[in-house]
């Protein structure tokens, strides 16, 4: 639902971008310009017209002037924004897929130019949210036990395709090279504190103290002696 024409801010003459932090709520208000939003850190829970939806880094959203939008973030969300005039491609609400080039911005970039990517890039349909941080930190909690992609998915609440593909989307690389990271950066951790590589392995998910001492090896390119010297 929109706004009266007298309760919205501003119009706007040119496009103007800008990366903004996000915390806490914030209730419905509208704009007498067309915003875009995607989040290049975390996720924002949004109500666009009543509606249900978000924006992550892999999906954006196009705000129609006049639209009514409230939101929910989450602490050091950062969102990229794009207030821009209203425009063809920019009168209707719509999700897009986020173009690579604008997922890491660059001051030579004008607002104008990242405003053209948007327009050509693919609609995406509605679909199920991954909330990246709540499985980092469910993961982190049971490192030691066994975390195959369907055992992922199933927390999410979605099939292993679709959890493997949205995953890959958002992260730019699989669930289980996601996975190897988090194990490597806590028992490198833990090494670092001179805990002893065969307790580490253990409490990391590793078979055995030879198994993490090869994984150390072959994608950080140190020892566990290395690692406890840094103490």
């Amino acid at each position: 639902m929109s706004r009266d024409a007298a309760s919205l801010r501003p119009a706007l003459d040119q496009a103007q971008a800008s990366v903004r932090s996000y915390h806490g709520e914030h209730q419905a208000h509208a704009h007498g310009y067309a915003q875009i939003l995607f989040a290049l850190q975390g996720r924002m829970e949004l109500e666009v017209g009543g509606r249900p939806s978000f924006v992550d880094s892999a999906c954006g959203m196009v705000i129609p002037a006049g639209t009514d939008h409230g939101y929910l973030a989450q602490p050091q969300t950062q969102v990229l924004v794009i207030d821009a005039p209203m425009a063809h491609g920019l009168d209707k609400l719509r999700r897009f897929a986020v173009p690579p080039p604008l997922r890491y911005p660059q001051s030579s970039l004008s607002a104008a130019a990242q405003m053209a990517l948007v327009l050509q890039a693919p609609t995406l349909l509605q679909r199920r949210g991954l909330d990246l941080q709540c499985l980092q930190y469910q993961v982190q909690a049971t490192l030691h036990e066994n975390w195959p992609t369907a055992r992922l998915a199933a927390l999410m609440h979605l099939s292993v395709a679709q959890f493997h593909a949205r995953f890959v989307e958002l992260a730019g690389h699989t669930p289980q090279n996601w996975l190897r990271g988090l194990r490597l950066d806590a028992a490198v951790q833990q090494l670092k504190q001179g805990t002893a590589l065969e307790t580490t392995a253990l409490r990391c998910g590793y078979a055995s103290a030879s198994a993490l001492a090869y994984a150390l090896r072959r994608e950080r390119g140190v020892t566990s002696r290395q690692l406890r010297e840094q103490r």
